[in-house]
This record gives C-alpha cells, structure tokens and sequence, in this order.
C-alpha cells in the first residue's frame, strides 16, 4: 500500500481502534509542525499492559515516512523497538537496512532486521498485527 495522503492518513490513524479490536485505546495524534511535515504522537494500549509508543515524521508533500521510533513495553518494561538508524557495521541488518528490531536478549544491542517496516507505507498496521500474533495471541 502507498503512503496515502493526509485525510486518508489521519483516517487510518484515527480509525485503527475500529479495524482492530485487540486495541484498546489511542491517543495518537497528527500534528502540523512546519509547511510539508506534520508528527505522529502517542500511544496504543492493549490487553495485558501491552503498550506501543509512536512517534514518526512525516512528509506530506512527498507522502512518506522520514523517520520514526516504535517501541513496545510488556508490564511497565521495554519488550522491543524499532527505529532506521544506520547501522553499517552490522551486515545481518543489511536486507531491510535501515529498519530494524531490538529485542531481548540485550536489547541495546541485539538488532535483527524488520522486514515489515518501510519509510514508504504506514507501519502501524503490521506492528499491530504483530502485537497480535507474538504478545497477544498466547492470552486471547
């Protein structure tokens, strides 16, 4: 799916706690922040004190993700995270460079790669579905 454009974005974001029922609440929220950029803020609680925290730039204009954090935390604790800094030392990384996961064990420094998150297609949608099917599914 191409990024779409602000009203269908905004759609999206608003619309995520209808099209999954696993969420519970969002305070996500687009903001403006200059002539072509706006923010996406917040975040979306699940089930078992599951928590996904968003923060991504986006360029409207050009209609694509310019960077963005996603994190996600199990019971108060960071469970993984997702972020595109360049880590050009690391050649695992390579096949979805620059996206990438933290995850545990050491989750500083253990990164694998992240096959479903792009800089050209809202993310929000697959990081729920895999909330979904790694955090969510064992307690359903």
């Amino acid at each position: 799916m191409p990024f779409p454009d602000r009203p269908a974005y905004e759609e999206l974001l608003y619309g995520l706690p209808e099209h999954f029922a696993s969420i519970q609440s969002s305070t996500l929220v687009l903001a403006t922040i200059g002539p072509t950029l706006a923010k996406v803020e917040g975040q979306i609680s699940f089930r078992e004190n599951i928590i996904l925290d968003v923060w991504e730039l986006v360029d409207l204009d050009e209609r694509r993700i310019r960077n963005y954090s996603y994190e996600i935390y199990r019971a108060g604790k960071k469970f993984a995270w997702y972020d595109p800094f360049e880590h050009l030392d690391v050649p695992e990384l390579a096949s979805t460079f620059p996206h990438h996961k933290h995850i545990e064990p050491d989750i500083k420094h253990h990164r694998v790669p992240a096959p479903g998150i792009s800089f050209e297609h809202p993310n929000l949608p697959f990081l729920i579905q895999e909330i979904e099917r790694t955090l969510l599914s064992r307690s359903a």
